[in-house]
Parts: C-alpha cells; sequence; structure tokens
C-alpha cells in the first residue's frame, strides 16, 4: 500500500477494493471532515467491478484514531445517564407515535437470550439495554475512552478494532454492529472473524448508512452519513450483501429505517455551505446526534419513503454460512 502523511498526525494508505476485483475506480466525490472539523480532504471512489464505494487513499489503522477524538458524538450519545429523569408524558407520546409508524432502530430477530457481542459498543447503552433483557452481553470498541465508560456499567468490552481483536472464549448466538461496519478497514477480513464466533445458525444484525437512496444522490458530499474520512466505505443495499456473502453471511432480510435524519441534517450542511440561514443550519446539523422532536413530525414522510427503500440508513440481518 501506498502511504502519504496529512501533516504530522495521520499517514494515509491507498488500498484495493476488498472484494478482490482487479479493475480501476471512478472517483465520485471529494469530502472533508464535517463532524470534528479536522483538516485533510478525502476522495470517495466507485470499484468499476462491484460498485464498492469506499474511502481511497485513507488513513491507516495506526492513525486513524486522530478522527476519533474523546467527543466524537457517538461516544457521547451511548452513554448512560443514572440521573436523567424522563417526562413521562414526552416519553409516553414518543411510544406511541414510535408504535403507530412501527419507527426501530434496532429491530432484532426473535431470539430467546443467550450471548451477544455488539461490536463498536461505545458507551454501553445497547449493552445496558440488552442486559435488562437477560442476555449475556460482551463488547467490542476502539475507543478506551468509550470502551472504560462501558467496563463501568460491570460489561466486558474488548478495547480495539474488530481485525485486531482475539478469538473468544465462547461463540455467541448474535452480534450486533449499529453504525459500524462502515468504519472498518478491512470489512471481509472482519466479517470472516465474526463468522468463527458466532454459534452455527447464528445471526448477525447490522446497520449502515444507505447510500443507495436519494438523500446520498441529492446532496453528494454534504451527506450527513458521509462523515469522511471515519465513514472507510459508503454501502447500498446491493454492495453489503456482495461484502457480507465474501465474509461469509447471507442476507436475509433488509430493513429501510423510518427516518430522516440524515436527510434533515444534510439540508443544514447545504445551507451552511452556501450561507443561507446560519443558525437555521446549525439547528438541523445537529438534530440527529441530540435525537431532537423535529424527528417525530417526520415520522409519516419515512414511513412512505421506507417503503421505497429511499430513507438514508439500513439494518440488515444475515445469517451464518455454515462450513
Amino acid at each position: 500500500m501506498d502511504v502519504q502523511t496529512i501533516k504530522d498526525s495521520v499517514e494515509l494508505e491507498s488500498s484495493p477494493c476488498p472484494l478482490g476485483c482487479k479493475g480501476e475506480d471512478s472517483v465520485v466525490l471529494k469530502g472533508y471532515d464535517r463532524l470534528n472539523h479536522l483538516p485533510g480532504a478525502y476522495n470517495v471512489v466507485r470499484c468499476i467491478g462491484c460498485g464498492l464505494m469506499r474511502t481511497n487513499p485513507r488513513p491507516t489503522p495506526e492513525t486513524m484514531g486522530f478522527y476519533y477524538p474523546d467527543n466524537y458524538g457517538p461516544y457521547r450519545g451511548t452513554r448512560i445517564n443514572s440521573n436523567r429523569k424522563d417526562n413521562a408524558h414526552l416519553s409516553s407520546w414518543r411510544g406511541w407515535v414510535k408504535s403507530i409508524f412501527r419507527f426501530n432502530t434496532t429491530c432484532l430477530p426473535r431470539l430467546q437470550p443467550a450471548r451477544v457481542l455488539e461490536i463498536g459498543c461505545a458507551s454501553g447503552a445497547f449493552l445496558d439495554k440488552m442486559s435488562r433483557k437477560g442476555w449475556k452481553v460482551e463488547g467490542l470498541e476502539f475507543s478506551e475512552t468509550a470502551a472504560h465508560s462501558a467496563r463501568s456499567l460491570g460489561f466486558p468490552v474488548y478495547t480495539g478494532s474488530v481485525e485486531g481483536a482475539p478469538d473468544p472464549e465462547h461463540l455467541f448466538s448474535l452480534v450486533v454492529g449499529w453504525m459500524v461496519l462502515e468504519h472498518l478497514h478491512d470489512p471481509v477480513l472482519a466479517l470472516q472473524k465474526l463468522h468463527r464466533w458466532v454459534e452455527p445458525h447464528g445471526w448477525l444484525v447490522l446497520s449502515v448508512p444507505n447510500a443507495g437512496s436519494m438523500e446520498f444522490k441529492i446532496f453528494t458530499d454534504c451527506w450527513y452519513a458521509l462523515q469522511l474520512p471515519n465513514h472507510l466505505y459508503q454501502y447500498t443495499p446491493d454492495s453489503l450483501s456482495k461484502v457480507l456473502e465474501a465474509g461469509g453471511w447471507k442476507t436475509v432480510k433488509i430493513f429501510h429505517q423510518r427516518i430522516l435524519a440524515n436527510f434533515i441534517a444534510s439540508t443544514g450542511y447545504w445551507l451552511q455551505d452556501h450561507g443561507i440561514l446560519p443558525r437555521l443550519s446549525d439547528k438541523l446539523i445537529a438534530l440527529p446526534e441530540s435525537r431532537g422532536r423535529l424527528n417525530y413530525f417526520f415520522y409519516p414522510l419515512a414511513y412512505l419513503l421506507s417503503i421505497f427503500g429511499q430513507t438514508g440508513r439500513i439494518t440488515i440481518w444475515a445469517k451464518k454460512i455454515d462450513d
């Protein structure tokens, strides 16, 4: 791999398509770090052979931590606040809206509680949720700070990448990863490892941004879910299924999440780029992380767009292809 340097903090490498395609790539767009406002400009290319989009060149695994500061949004958003007091009326209203439109970003197959591994568990919110349902939970997290937060709740969490993690002492019946596969340097290798870590007929449930949606086509380099260079791959349902199959997994079902937070925040980026309504643009950009009430008013439209596979996030169920 060819290696370059951004300033003195980040080394860049050029990597081939992980599916082994030998053809050329076409440049889709150039973008930068809008999330943390750190230096560097990055190309997203599309493999002509299989259609998979990836960041190339990209930060090396050893220096990628530069783009994951301790205040990285997903780390904050998964902290457990034991002192939080929910407004009962508001919680009831939110639950009613979610039930009407069957909104669930972490939908799972119907399984009896057993062992579950969450890759990219961040600060442990999902581990806590599953533990309360009777599951034996474990986590894997790249950030030591976020992993420490999860461990402080009593959960076993390995710090490091999926690609570099050791094999576990026991197998899992379920592995989940919420918005994590797009971050991995070698998704095929990671999926092959997860294949070894799961029981026969076990399940893998992943969510990723949907670059096959109209959001990506409309906003391109100001699409909120682009998140360069943290997101090393931009998956469509088709390219994601190809990567899963290469890792030993068969796609069973794809859910188009009924949420338009990415679309709303992307609108904020577009307004920001054009110097229009700066106060409004800042509020729109903050919406996915703040989980503001505006999301609930867009559920009816999100429900409709999900029917046509046009929302910006997908959750996929895959079963282990047994040897």
